[in-house]
Parts: structure tokens; sequence; C-alpha cells
């Protein structure tokens, strides 16, 4: 397995799918990255030369990826908290903070349901 960014991706895989395996790389950031690296798209990670490889890495490296992309969307949610903005109570509530609905569904954020007693009886 070829190691971009510190991130092992995969060899059998073409390489514009294997650089999404990055934090913060998406298939439109990737193809973007192959094409100012020079490299065809189609092309398997195994079957990359060395010289291809320090190319894409090169140009890898002018994007915020893995770590430092979550330390600084931490921040920012931090940030939004501190001001109490509303996405900000939303996120420290655990509830969704995109104007989802919460009455039937948000599970997920919610987390798993808390019966109340004695509620349907009145």
């Amino acid at each position: 397995m070829a190691r971009v960014l510190n991130v092992e991706i995969p060899n059998n895989k073409r390489v514009v799918v294997s650089l999404t395996y990055i934090f913060g790389i998406g298939p439109s950031l990737a193809k973007l990255i192959l094409k100012n690296a020079k490299v065809d798209e189609d092309k398997r990670v195994k079957d990359l030369s060395e010289e291809e490889l320090t190319r894409i890495r090169d140009e890898a490296k002018n994007y915020i990826t893995e770590g430092d992309l979550k330390r600084e969307v931490n921040l920012n949610i931090k940030r939004l908290m501190e001001i109490k903005s509303y996405r900000g109570i939303r996120h420290r509530k655990g509830l969704p903070v995109r104007g989802q609905s919460t009455k039937k569904n948000a599970r997920t954020r919610k987390g798993p349901r808390k019966t109340i007693a004695g509620k349907k009886g009145k």
C-alpha cells in the first residue's frame, strides 16, 4: 500500500478513488490533485511509479487534510458554542443543527429513546 499524507491508500483501486480515503479529499479535489500532478486518474495505485507518487504527495500537501482539518472543524464548532449562536446551542444540546425535524426523526443525533412514565395517560 502506498502512503500519501501519512495515510495508507488501497493499491488495487484507481488513484482518483484511493485519494478519497484521505479525510478532506473528495472526488473533485482528487481529480484536481491528479490533474495538477499530471497523473492519469484511470491508473491503479499499484501501477504508479515512485516519481508519480512523489508528485501526488507534493500536490496533496497544498491542502488542509486529516488532523489539521479535524482540528479546524472542532475549533469552529467550539467557537459557535462559545458565542452562543443558534447552531452552537443545537450542538451543545445534541440536536440536529441544520433545521431537520425532531418530532419523529433525529434519532441519530438524539440517541436512543428515553421513555417517560405516565405520559400517555393524560
